[in-house]
C-alpha cells in the first residue's frame, strides 16, 4: 500500500487531477460514476490510498472502506428506482485499473445482464452524468 501512485488513473481521480463525477469523498474512500456504466448510477468505490487488490487492503481500513460500499448499495435502489444492486470487485484478472475498486450497480428485473457479458453504455451528456451523481449524493444515508 502507498498513499498514491502517480501512474494510477484512480489515484489521479482521488487527487483531483482527473475530473470525475464524485458521489462520496471521505477520509477512507472516493466513489465516482463509472464513465462506461452498465446502467446509469454505476459507481466505483476506491480506497483513498493506492491499494492494488482487496487482499492488499490493510485490515484497519476494511471496515471504513466497505461502509462506503454498503452506503451506496443502500442508496442506489431508492435514488434510481432500482430493485436492488450488484456489488462486485475483480482482483487482478479483469481489473481494468490496478487499484482496488468495487462496482455498485443498480439492478432491475430483466435488465439484460446475463452472466459476465454485460452491455456497456455511455451517458448522453456530461449534464446527465452530473445529475445522476447529484441524485446519488442526496440519497446517501448519513455516516455512522
Amino acid at each position: 500500500m502507498s498513499p498514491a501512485d502517480p501512474s494510477c488513473l484512480f489515484c489521479r481521480i482521488v487527487a483531483g487531477e482527473v475530473p470525475a463525477h464524485v458521489v462520496v469523498d471521505d477520509e477512507h474512500a472516493v466513489a465516482f460514476l463509472d464513465h462506461r456504466p452498465l446502467f446509469a448510477g454505476h459507481t466505483l468505490v476506491v480506497p483513498r490510498d493506492h491499494v492494488p487488490t482487496l487482499p492488499d487492503l490493510p485490515e484497519a481500513e476494511l471496515g471504513p472502506y466497505l461502509r462506503v460500499v454498503q452506503r451506496l448499495a443502500a442508496a442506489l435502489p431508492d435514488a434510481l428506482g432500482a430493485a436492488g444492486t450488484f456489488v462486485a470487485a475483480n482482483n487482478t484478472v479483469s481489473q481494468s485499473v490496478p487499484h482496488l475498486h468495487f462496482h455498485v450497480v443498480p439492478r432491475r428485473p430483466k435488465d439484460g445482464l446475463r452472466g459476465f457479458f454485460w452491455p456497456r453504455g455511455r451517458y448522453e451528456t456530461d449534464a446527465e452524468m452530473a445529475a445522476v451523481a447529484a441524485t446519488l449524493r442526496r440519497a446517501l444515508p448519513p455516516t455512522k
